[in-house]
């Protein structure tokens, strides 16, 4: 309790509420600017997609004049048709198509050491032309050239060894590495793993596999081709009015045949049995649970090789064969992709369709395997090998025109 002085006391003058000044809130910067910003960790994933799909593109392309190369030799193009076998039989395995683009990586790193390879021999090749002009302008003067072109064709045989060894990647020609040389110099186990490294390299590659799939493949397909084009090569050689009933007669067999053994080629790379060849009614029944994927499949298998009939009017040069097999592959590949798609489509679904809708893509199949029959006849008369030409399915064999 205050005492009577302390009452009389004069007390300060509490401010009036409106002499007091304003409260400010403080500005709510982030809740009213909402821009949203990049956020930097996807830049590195987004460069990384990039790299990624650039380098499955160069990949895909290396395969492709890999085996548009292997194609052109002779015996040794089985391995191209092991190849197509095994893409069109591990599809129809797995129902996936992505599952069909087999080896890309591999074929991407074989690629990048060609390039690479290609690129480090221009200054050989630049000095080497310098040197033989030096030996038309001044035969007696030109030694320092010759030195010169052994001195370099010499560092570049060891830049491209030590290339290899470091993985073979395109960087990897770009900068030698001088240090990471002489380390390896020093290593005890350099050559054992060098070895080991070029072993598992090939053995990644499966050509023992690849070759034996495309030989019983070839041996397959032959078979099934052997009776409708050689009635048509034996029409060729009658003179009489029976050549025509005989060429019909092959030209029909051939039809039927059209519309089974590009399945049947693929169920046999699936099932990795010479007896799959067999399996008509297998194949039969799978065409009935996806009539629409099936007929897609005879079409472009049928359709895409029509143009290269052209490339046998001539017969091409030894040296650029693996040209027009380049054309041959990249016509080819994507037809067995959808053969094998087709397959593995077929194999997921349980129940066959709608009976009209089986006999209406069947009957759309006709027309297809007739016009190739058709183009396959008339080939004969502009091919360089006659006759014996209808033997030569680029379709269903070796992906190459001779």
């Amino acid at each position: 309790m205050n005492t009577k002085q302390q009452d009389d006391w004069p007390q300060p003058a509490k401010p009036s509420v409106d002499s007091l000044p304003p409260v400010l809130d403080s500005p709510k910067t982030k809740t009213q600017i909402n821009l949203k910003l990049p956020k930097l960790s996807c830049l590195p994933r987004i460069g990384h997609s990039i790299y990624s799909a650039t380098g499955w593109c160069f990949g895909m392309v290396s395969l492709i004049f890999g085996l548009a190369v292997v194609s052109a030799i002779p015996v040794v193009n089985l391995i191209s048709l092991g190849y197509l076998l095994h893409t069109s039989g591990t599809i129809a395995r797995t129902g996936r198509l992505r599952d069909g683009f087999i080896g890309i990586g591999k074929a991407g790193r074989i690629g990048g050491v060609v390039l690479g390879i290609w690129l480090l021999l221009w200054p050989t090749r630049l000095l080497s032309a310098m040197r033989d002009s030096a030996l038309i302008v001044n035969p007696s003067g030109s030694t320092g050239w010759s030195v010169g072109l052994w001195v370099v064709t010499g560092l570049t045989s060891l830049h491209i060894t030590w290339a290899v060894l470091r993985g073979g990647k395109l960087r990897h020609f770009i900068w030698p590495a001088p240090v990471d040389f002489i380390h390896w110099l020093r290593s005890s186990n350099k050559f054992a793993s060098a070895r080991d490294a070029l072993w598992n390299t090939v053995s990644e590659l499966r050509l023992p596999f690849l070759f034996w799939l495309g030989a019983r493949g070839f041996a397959g397909t032959l078979l099934w081709l052997l009776i409708p084009v050689g009635l048509m090569i034996l029409a060729s050689n009658i003179t009489s009015n029976a050549g025509i009933f005989v060429s019909l007669l092959g030209g029909l067999i051939l039809m039927g045949v059209l519309l089974y053994l590009p399945f049947l080629q693929a169920w046999f790379a699936r099932e990795n049995r010479f007896g799959a060849f067999i399996e008509v009614a297998v194949v039969h029944r799978l065409g009935n649970k996806a009539p629409f994927m099936f007929w897609l499949g005879i079409l472009l298998t049928l359709a895409l090789p029509v143009p290269l009939f052209l490339m046998k009017i001539e017969l091409t040069p030894a040296e650029i064969t693996w040209l027009p097999a380049l054309f041959f592959v990249v016509f080819g590949l994507p037809a067995r992709l959808m053969v094998g798609w087709a397959m593995g489509r077929a194999n997921l679904r349980e129940t066959s369709r709608h009976f009209t809708l089986r006999w209406l893509f069947r009957l759309a199949a006709l027309p297809i395997a007739f016009g190739y029959t058709l183009i396959l006849f008339l080939s004969q008369f502009i091919s360089w090998n006659g006759p014996l030409s209808l033997l030569e399915q680029h379709a269903f064999l070796v992906p190459s025109p001779f």
